[in-house]
């Protein structure tokens, strides 16, 4: 574990600035409160990344928060979650509604993985068994999720703390801040850190944001960085706002997080994969749109990509 900081105590970690994210005794709370309904499933075929020439990277939006980035260095995962439930076992949590875009047969061989945090839709450990067997790949991860991350027969596991380099990784790449808490239940939480990542593939920098809610980092990240050619921002399970304002971005912050960045381009993601709260599953879509035009921003600048479309970086 780190030295105490702004964000470690000697015993768990905090969001140095903000609002903490609401207890476990205001889940129920949270439950009495009525959603709308999904689709029980939306049929999409499978589909084959492309393949990387000149490019810097690809991009490909697999699900959720799982993209498949392809450089010449590494082909990378994050937050891989390919699981039909995100929950204890693969049998509690919410379920699926789309299939993992790229199945994991097509995958190219992944030699890294980066992975934001320890919940369970973001950090996945029959996803990360079957990854282990098959790439046995690398991860990178955050401060106090190694034994999690092990217990899955991952052998190499790196853990940084908020902007520390990686000494492992084949190519660039830092961790960035994250307004978020981590848990795997009702009594570590907060005993593991949280955050994103900015990864160098050629000279382009692209940045994964993980888990987030708004707050007052993202303009020190291209302060201390650089300028983001391409950021994966999340723009979903952001209702109510009373419970999730600590925990996730809507569209409307995840646009300024885009400006604050001084991103060329921006990505949506953790949408339409899992019903996490309350909001329709189009909701996110119509209410990114919404705040771009409010601002300004045009949707070659910030948009959503199709699940298992890419994007690539020059």
């Amino acid at each position: 574990m780190p030295h105490t900081s702004d964000h470690f105590d000697g015993r768990r970690f905090h969001n140095p600035t903000g609002p903490e994210p609401q207890p476990f005794t205001a889940v129920p709370r949270l439950m009495m409160e009525r959603g709308a309904a999904w689709p029980a499933f939306i049929d999409e075929p499978p589909v084959t990344p492309p393949v990387r020439r000149d490019e810097a990277a690809c991009v490909t939006l697999i699900g959720h928060s799982t993209f498949l980035i392809q450089t010449a260095a590494a082909n990378i995962l994050t937050d891989p979650m390919y699981s039909m439930r995100a929950g204890p076992s693969n049998l509690l949590g919410p379920r699926r509604v789309r299939r993992p875009a790229v199945p994991m047969d097509d995958l190219p061989p992944v030699s890294l993985v980066l992975l934001s945090h320890n919940h369970y839709d973001h950090c996945d450990l029959p996803t990360l068994r079957l990854l282990a067997k098959r790439f046995d790949p690398l991860v990178v991860t955050l401060v106090g999720n190694a034994r999690l991350v092990r217990s899955a027969g991952i052998r190499r596991v790196e853990e940084l703390d908020w902007w520390q380099p990686s000494r492992d990784a084949p190519l660039p790449i830092i961790a960035t801040p994250a307004h978020h808490f981590s848990a795997r239940g009702p009594f570590d939480r907060n005993r593991a850190l949280w955050g994103g990542f900015v990864l160098v593939a050629g000279n382009r920098r692209i940045y994964f944001a993980g888990d987030t809610a708004y707050a007052n980092f993202f303009p020190g990240i291209r302060e201390r960085l650089g300028p983001i050619d391409l950021a994966l921002l999340p723009i979903g399970a952001y209702e109510p706002r009373w419970f999730m304002r600590a925990v996730h971005m809507n569209p409307e912050e995840a646009v300024q997080a885009h400006l604050d960045l001084a991103s060329t381009r921006s990505i949506g993601m953790h949408f339409g994969t899992f019903q996490l709260t309350l909001e329709p599953i189009d909701e996110p879509l119509r209410a990114l749109a919404e705040a771009l035009r409010a601002r300004g921003v045009s949707g070659a600048e910030f948009r959503t990509i199709g699940f298992g479309e890419s994007v690539c970086v020059a």
